[in-house]
Parts: C-alpha cells; sequence; structure tokens
C-alpha cells in the first residue's frame, strides 16, 4: 500500500498555501493554480506544511489522499520553479518554427501542421530543430508536449521523428539481418 497520502509537503518561502470549500489555490512567484478537492479528502495547511488526510477509511479515500498529496506537491513546485519539457525533430527535413500563439511543424508530410499553443504555456525555439516547453501545471505542459510529439513519433529503424530531449529510441535491424 502506498503512504504517499501521508507525506507532508513543506512550503517554500513566497508560495502560499490556501484551503477554501474544497479547494485548494497555491499562489507563488510563477502564478496561481487551483485544484478542486473530494469530499472524502481533507486537506490541512499549517506551520509551512501541508497535509492531507482521509475523512473516512474507505478504499476510494486512500487512493485519492494519495492523488491529491502528489497534485498538491506538483503545484507548489510549478508556482515556485515551474516546469520544462524539451523535443527535438530527427530527420531530413524535420523541423519547428514558432511564431506567435502557434507551431509550424514540418514533419515529412506534405504539409506543414500547424499547433496552437495553449494558455499558461510558453514555447521558444532555440535552433530549428528543438523546443522548449515550459510553463506552471505540470499536465498541462507534459500533455502539450506528447501532442506536438504524437504528430510524427519516433521510428524504430531509422530513428527519425520527435522525440523528448534524452529520449532513447531503440533501434531494431532491418530484414537484411534476418539471413
Amino acid at each position: 500500500m502506498s503512504r504517499i497520502g501521508n507525506r507532508r509537503l513543506s512550503i517554500p518561502e513566497g508560495v502560499e498555501v490556501k484551503v477554501q470549500d474544497n479547494m485548494v489555490t497555491v499562489k507563488g512567484p510563477k502564478g496561481e493554480l487551483l485544484l478542486e478537492i473530494s469530499p472524502l479528502i481533507k486537506v490541512v495547511v499549517e506551520n509551512n506544511e501541508v497535509l492531507t488526510e482521509k475523512v473516512q477509511d474507505t478504499k476510494e479515500s486512500n487512493i485519492l489522499s494519495g492523488t491529491t498529496n502528489s497534485n498538491i506537491s506538483n503545484m507548489i513546485e510549478g508556482v515556485s520553479k515551474g516546469y520544462t519539457k524539451g523535443l527535438e525533430a530527427v530527420g531530413v527535413g524535420y523541423r519547428f518554427s514558432v511564431s506567435g500563439k502557434k507551431i509550424v511543424v514540418s514533419a515529412g508530410y506534405s504539409h506543414p501542421i500547424d499547433v496552437e499553443i495553449p494558455d499558461g504555456i510558453n514555447v521558444t525555439a532555440p535552433s530549428n530543430t528543438e523546443l522548449e516547453i515550459s510553463g506552471i501545471d505540470k499536465q498541462k505542459v507534459s500533455e502539450f508536449a506528447a501532442n506536438v510529439r504524437k504528430i510524427r513519433e519516433p521510428e524504430p529503424y531509422k530513428g527519425k521523428g520527435i522525440r523528448y530531449k534524452g529520449e532513447h529510441v531503440r533501434r531494431k535491424e532491418g530484414k537484411k539481418a534476418a539471413k
């Protein structure tokens, strides 16, 4: 059984956590995030620490206590430090270009693909084959990075495609290896 729900989260300087009517608000130097919590969970803020407690001792409340604790931990880290995901395009002619609130992806298709950048996410392109996605909400940043990667996932034979920075793509041998 996981004990993540029993973890005490320390609140860093400059971050403020408030609990009010099943809503947790986390304010920090980078912004503000809200989380609606279940009535099965009680969030307590005391002595610069956040603690999640179960109202009832059921399986569902045990599951939700760990999830809520992790979500609040991610919110605290997001408003204090922020989250960043890096993508890189590998392949001849594969590139990114950022213009305003839109990313233009050339990934081997007959046409470029336009992707709208959602609110709360910042995207920069250090080079035409690299993309840096950053923001305060871990879920939004990761989901947007996954959606851009899904345009052309890395394939195992030549390794071409859009991948996360530092991602290792397992390579396969072609047909000639069978002999």
